[in-house]
């Protein structure tokens, strides 16, 4: 049988580390993926099943692969985020932004300064970072410039220039802000010594810096210069607020890169944190959006290399929750307690964190999206076929088995459609069943949906364990909508979700949303059957009393309880009493009524 080209280029591919490229018809590329072993990854796309209609759509459109080999996983890696950034594939994830990040320099000059900056030049100066934020830089040059006198003024500070005078001082010398040095008042070496300072605290390094302003503060008070000393344990206590406010961890634990993923259906969420001397000198959260239903591992590969690249980490150790393959070069650490493991749960509560941040601004200014991504979530969650678009709950409630009632409620969207909510009065059951009661209004409900032609629910939520969900797919059955209708149940207890012919209960992650929403419905359905309930036994309590006295109709009933609050009272009142709320005619028939009941 002939090969198809497909074949034959799958078949000649090597069993070495390496990038493949998928493209389409129109030479469009696809898809860039890295592999161990290439024939065996790119095989494996056409000779297994794909659950993901994403993936098996780009497999049909696939006419042509490439490949590139290369010596390890890690160049493998590397190459594979520089064709993504540099090509944009239409089914890979996307880690690059148009963000400029900010950096700190120190200026190939005499006499550096140090200043924020958003560009790189070439010029042989120093530079730090990037940050994740300009607030961030701007803390630390204040810092700077509180512990040592920098100047800010952009002269050319030559021995040359400053031996003719050509400069003069300014007002940053006269507050105390600089030392001179444009007229010689303070030495280059002096300067220097302090530059030196400033590149171990931009490294983290507070130690260093704390040791050599407490000796000065110390040498100064032994020779009696207090207010010099003073100076100094101000500097002292600016370093050491300043250091109180990065999260501290054990010291021993520096120059390490922290990495931790947190994804959901269709994004995941990497935290980089930096740690130098104990300190936490960089934090940033990359949000990623899924496009082939990508693995955590793969996902957490490409975003350490993304984002080592970005913020120019030279680390040679990561902390990670879990197994990556990042080459020989950097040693990878997956922490199981102490310091270490409390590291890794930092770095996962700031992803959470930027998460929930992310959700809370999307559901305002972008709520499609916010939709969009808790259907597509509650789909996967719930193991449904769909999206639960429309989702409707029941309870029932028959308190002390009186006057048997059940409530639905409808959610669109997530969200409650009050409009929608049904009343049920038990009419076809005697006493306290409910089960019986639960297949007699899930039955009547969608009887009365299919002769209306009313649109039908994606998902169905009964109150209660496997009886109540038996009942509710009874009803389904006899309606010819088993299969129609996802019906589940969901039991108070553990918060357990039962399906049909499934004897073990799904148990969803508690803080996850799509155990809130579902939560959120059984307490409306169980707040709303409760007030009819009540409203129910009020007025019955009402029939029961007063509209069995002659002549006495509802109107009168109510103005009598408005006025007295209750039955009993009514009955001890005096005619006269009763005159002045009904009129003789009515108090009369009242005290009458009451009069013979007593005898």
């Amino acid at each position: 049988m002939e090969q198809t080209p497909l074949e034959v280029q799958i078949k000649i591919l090597p069993h070495s580390p390496g990038v493949y490229q998928y493209y389409d018809k129109d030479e469009k590329l696809l898809y860039v993926g890295k592999a161990k072993n290439l024939k065996k990854r790119v095989s494996s796309y056409f000779t297994k099943k794909h659950d993901s209609y994403r993936i098996a759509a780009m497999v049909k459109k696939i006419v042509k692969i490439e490949h590139i080999v290369v010596e390890t996983e890690m160049d493998a890696l590397l190459l594979e985020n520089s064709l993504i950034k540099n090509r944009n594939p239409r089914y890979n994830i996307m880690l690059r932004d148009d963000k400029t990040y900010p950096w700190l320099c120190i200026k190939n000059e005499r006499f550096p300064r140090v200043f924020l900056t958003r560009r790189l030049i070439k010029d042989g100066s120093e530079y730090y970072g990037p940050f994740s934020s300009v607030k961030t830089v701007s803390a630390l040059l204040d810092l700077i410039k509180g512990l040592y006198q920098l100047r800010t003024c952009k002269y050319d500070l030559s021995a040359e220039k400053i031996d003719a005078g050509k400069y003069k001082l300014c007002l940053e010398y006269h507050i105390g802000n600089c030392l001179g040095p444009c007229e010689a008042l303070q030495t280059e070496q002096s300067y220097m010594d302090n530059i030196e300072n400033v590149r171990r605290l931009v490294k983290g390094d507070y130690k260093n810096a704390a040791k050599h302003f407490e000796s000065q503060m110390m040498e100064l008070a032994a020779n009696m210069q207090f207010e010099d000393a003073q100076r100094i344990k101000d500097k002292l206590e600016i370093l050491k607020k300043y250091q109180s406010k990065s999260t501290v961890v054990n010291p021993k634990i520096t120059d390490v890169d922290v990495f931790t993923i947190l994804t959901d259906e269709t994004h995941a969420y990497v935290n980089y944190l930096q740690l130098s001397h104990g300190a936490i000198i960089r934090s940033h959260t990359l949000e990623i959006k899924k496009k082939l239903d990508e693995t955590d591992q793969e996902l957490l590969e490409m975003a350490i290399v993304e984002l080592r690249q970005r913020f120019n980490s030279q680390c040679k150790e990561i902390y990670v929750p879990f197994k990556v393959d990042l080459g020989e070069l950097v040693k990878v650490t997956i922490p199981q307690l102490g310091d270490k493991k409390k590291i890794i749960d930092l770095s996962l509560r700031n992803a959470k964190f930027y998460r929930q941040e992310q959700f809370k601004t999307i559901k305002i200014v972008d709520p499609d999206r916010h939709v969009k991504r808790l259907m597509a979530q509650m789909k996967g969650d719930l193991r449904l076929d769909e999206e639960p678009r429309h989702i409707e709950c029941f309870d029932n409630s028959n308190i002390q088995g009186t006057n048997p009632v059940a409530a639905c409620v409808v959610f669109k969207n997530g969200k409650p459609s009050k409009k929608e909510y049904r009343h049920f009065n038990i009419k076809t059951v005697e006493g306290p069943d409910d089960f019986a009661s639960m297949e007699e209004v899930v039955h009547r409900r969608y009887r009365r949906l299919l002769e209306e032609n009313e649109p039908l629910p994606q998902l169905v939520v009964v109150d209660g364990g496997k009886g109540q969900l038996s009942s509710g797919l009874k009803a389904l059955d006899r309606l010819g909508l088993r299969g129609k209708i996802t019906i589940i149940g969901i039991a108070k207890r553990l918060e357990e979700l039962f399906y049909p012919n499934d004897p073990v209960p799904l148990y969803l992650d508690k803080r996850s949303e799509t155990l809130k929403v579902i939560q959120q419905m059984r307490n409306e359905a169980h707040r709303f059957g409760i007030r009819h309930h009540r409203n129910k036994r009020s007025k019955q309590a009402i029939e029961t009393e007063l509209d069995n006295i002659p002549g006495i109709g509802e109107k009168t009933a109510i103005e009598l309880l408005k006025h007295f609050r209750s039955v009993s009272r009514i009955k001890d009142a005096s005619k006269n009493e009763l005159t002045e709320i009904v009129g003789v005619s009515k108090a009369q028939k009242i005290v009458d009524f009451y009069g013979d009941e007593n005898e």
